[in-house]
């Protein structure tokens, strides 16, 4: 079956995406994307940009783009890089600066792209193991290492690391390069891309797809000194220099600078959390504090991956992960409230041992 397959090829382990199904009713909490639509002043900006210039190449740094992040953190254009999303952005900074005589460091759970993209380009990495409350123990990173990348908050966890603990960290490890990936620092933990010029051996790096609505345009970022940022250009170039299309570019800037949108949505989400960590408590679950958009919960006398199965039957995905520590934990998405109240109902049914 793998006769024609590189050798590299034949025993790696992919990153495994949450199910994408096509069902009438489907309350999908399983893939963290947001449960309100884009900013409507995304959807004109790309309505406007669909016309006879999609015959031409766009910008391939994407300049407009970096522009108004750059703006926004009051930064340089030079400091910014943009990609198809943070996966890709990931992928090029492990690629143009993580591969090193030295292993890298990244915790035992954590985003599961991070051991593949290891895996793709040879790197190296040794697991910390998350405490005993799945935090992130600043003291297990200083030891000598290639770099370390921490998500900030931590997924699927949902922790987060203080400011306190993350700059005794940078002041600590200054010979190699610290990637905090924020993915979802928007839904309650601190951003750290202040400091870039403080610290120039950190990359921070975000996404639209969470906080912003647009997991489907596929678009992230980079900040950082310019000379990390220089590394992820060479490898985009050496890739694919062109990372993003017309309508990405001018729906990322109209998001960006839609402030008014992106707060009341993302003030929507952090009050939906706190509802849904109260309700999922009352029904027995213990809960770890989240600061993003979804909660890590267990159930003391039901096993997890057979709740996420009877959860499916009746047409609720949320996600779980059949790994060691973490495998009696289900991942959930905050939806709308409606979405939140139709699996609190189901779930109160299981319990219960009500058929659907």
């Amino acid at each position: 079956m793998r006769r024609f397959w590189s050798p590299a090829f034949q025993e790696m382990r992919p990153y495994v995406a949450g199910e994408q199904l096509a069902i009438p009713g489907l309350v999908k909490l399983n893939t963290n994307e947001n449960p309100y639509p884009p900013s409507p002043r995304v959807l004109a900006a790309i309505r406007a940009a669909a016309n006879a210039d999609l015959r031409l190449y766009p910008d391939p740094e994407g300049q407009p783009l970096k522009q108004a992040l750059a703006k926004r953190h009051g930064l340089a254009v030079d400091e910014v890089f943009v990609g198809n999303g943070s996966d890709e952005v990931l992928a090029l900074a492990f690629l143009g600066l993580l591969r090193q005589p030295r292993p890298i460091l990244f915790p035992d759970i954590t985003y599961s792209f991070y051991p593949v993209y290891c895996q793709l380009f040879g790197i190296a990495y040794d697991n910390p193991p998350l405490g005993a409350g799945f935090e992130i123990r600043i003291e297990d990173y200083r030891r000598d290492n290639g770099g370390i990348v921490l998500a900030n908050p931590n997924a699927p966890t949902g922790r987060a690391l203080d400011r306190t603990a993350l700059r005794r960290l940078l002041q600590h490890n200054t010979e190699s390069v610290i990637i905090v990936d924020e993915a979802y620092v928007d839904f309650g933990a601190d951003s750290v891309v202040p400091w870039i010029r403080e610290f120039p051996h950190l990359l921070v790096i975000q996404t639209l797809s969470k906080s912003r609505a647009l997991a489907g345009l596929r678009v992230g970022f980079a900040f950082g000194d310019s000379n990390l940022i220089d590394a992820l250009r060479v490898a985009k170039d050496s890739f694919n220099s062109y990372l993003l299309d017309r309508l990405a570019i001018v729906g990322a800037v109209a998001a960006i600078e839609d402030e008014d949108y992106f707060e009341e949505t993302r003030q929507r989400i952090i009050a939906s959390r706190a509802r849904l960590t109260r309700e999922l408590e009352v029904l027995g679950f213990s809960v770890i504090p989240s600061c993003t958009n979804f909660v890590f919960a267990t159930h003391p006398r039901h096993d997890g991956a057979k709740l996420q199965a009877e959860l499916r039957r009746r047409h609720v995905l949320v996600r779980h992960f059949a790994k060691p520590r973490i495998d009696q934990h289900l991942r959930i998405s905050v939806g709308t409230d409606a979405e939140c109240d139709t699996l609190l109902k189901h779930l109160a049914d299981i319990l219960k041992g009500i058929s659907p």
